[in-house]
């Protein structure tokens, strides 16, 4: 047993398994029963904390998973209630009430509710208002802001951006997408009292918000998710994007709800940067957890898109910026390209390392929107693999360096490639 070798790399992996299959076969598949007094708290949810410590770990490399009953281990205050506090998570020693434990929903089921919206047609093609309500409410986890707000609030609010932004008849009533996003378990409502109304009718529904006037958000799991996870909030905004404005210009609306980034989502130079918040250097370190669940996302929408093309005025493949941040995210700021003869010391105004993201073997040519395929490139490197005459040799490299680091999980226990010279 070594539990001083595990690290928050191998509990984030545990409590992304746990999310993956729930608490219960999460907890019947390593043979552990429900916490008695440590419960570990993250993310808005509880979990086990002794089973998430004996999953970690069998994460750890030649290991297996801790069980039980494995000699001189416990779920106390001296194993693995300490091993977690010294790592910096929270631990209770008694389930709180506010915080939902993981008998309900998981975040990957939570995840597929919103990539998976029931919506009204028009004329074929699917009314804004969910879409609107949802990507307003990432723009407020992205930036910090309280999760539940006045009804008040949020109906001026809604009503503004389906007023600039709706393009298929959209009414201004935010109380149609609030109640389905609430009866589809993607939105919390408060303080009223008796049941929350359909989302069917037209008097009534109004009604119901004007006498009981809710707080309300997104349900604070998936809140925390948009608001911690980057790349999750990324997958989303592509699945958004490409399932309801596929023949619109989403810009406006991604300026006004604050998701713009501003660079390029693809190949080639970044677009004019904008003023922005700073990103801290480190944000861009990604843990083996999240690239693991970014790259699953990202597998799950290329499958969805295989094939498609954008409605715009030519025609382009569908391009990930989830894919692209992982890249990114992978690289620690440093190109990839193994024998790159520098390294620029500089970012972006948006704190951006100044790198390029490069699909290996271009769409066109077959190759995936994926970070298997997918290199961070500086300019320099970027030109000698695109123009230069030893682009094919260099092309080989890069399929290996994706692959190589694609496979290594892309966390911060990869190592970047050293530049020479």
């Amino acid at each position: 047993m070594a539990l001083a070798d595990i690290s928050r790399v191998e509990i984030e992996k545990a409590i992304e398994e746990c999310d993956r299959l729930g608490r219960d076969a999460f907890l019947a598949a390593y043979g552990f029963r429900r916490a008695r007094r440590y419960v570990l708290v993250h993310g808005g949810g509880q979990y086990d904390s002794k089973a998430i410590v004996g999953a970690a770990h069998g994460f750890l490399p030649g290991e297996r998973p801790l069980t039980p009953d494995t000699p001189g281990f416990s779920g106390g205050a001296k194993h693995a209630a300490r091993l977690l506090g010294r790592l910096g998570f929270d631990v209770v020693e008694e389930p709180t009430h506010d915080a939902p434990t993981h008998d309900g929903p998981t975040h990957d089921e939570l995840i597929h509710r919103v990539t998976h919206l029931k919506v009204h047609r028009s004329a074929g093609r699917p009314a804004l208002y969910k879409p609107i309500v949802l990507l307003w409410a990432m723009g407020r986890a992205l930036r910090g802001e309280a999760r539940l707000l006045p009804w008040s609030d949020t109906e001026e609010a809604v009503k503004d951006l389906l007023a600039r932004h709706g393009r298929r008849g959209e009414r201004l009533r935010p109380d149609y997408p609030i109640a389905s996003l609430h009866h589809e378990g993607v939105w919390e409502l408060r303080d009223f009292t008796g049941p929350v109304t359909t989302a069917h009718g037209d008097a009534g529904v109004k009604r119901w918000f004007a006498e009981n006037q809710p707080r309300g958000g997104l349900v604070q799991p998936l809140h925390e998710l948009f608001r911690d996870s980057a790349v999750t909030r990324l997958a989303v905004l592509d699945d958004l994007l490409d399932t309801f404005f596929e023949d619109l210009d989403p810009a406006p609306l991604l300026a006004d709800v604050g998701l713009d980034d501003g660079e390029s989502d693809g190949d080639g130079d970044p677009a004019e940067p904008r003023p922005a918040p700073a990103r801290a250097p480190e944000q861009w370190l990604l843990t083996a957890a999240e690239y693991e669940r970014g790259s699953r996302l990202v597998e799950e929408k290329e499958a969805r898109n295989r094939g498609r093309r954008r409605a715009r005025t030519t025609l382009g493949p569908v391009r990930s910026r989830a894919a692209r941040y992982l890249v990114l995210g992978r690289s620690q700021g440093r190109c990839e390209n193994p024998d790159c003869a520098g390294q620029p010391a500089d970012v972006t105004d948006r704190h951006h390392p100044i790198l390029e993201v490069d699909h290996v073997i271009g769409l066109a040519e077959g190759g995936r929107d994926h970070p298997s395929q997918m290199v961070a490139l500086c300019p320099n490197c970027h030109a000698v693999k695109t123009r230069g005459r030893t682009r094919e040799a260099l092309r080989d490299v890069l399929l290996r360096v994706a692959r190589e680091r694609h496979e290594a999980g892309g966390g911060r226990s990869a190592e970047a490639p050293e530049a020479s010279g």
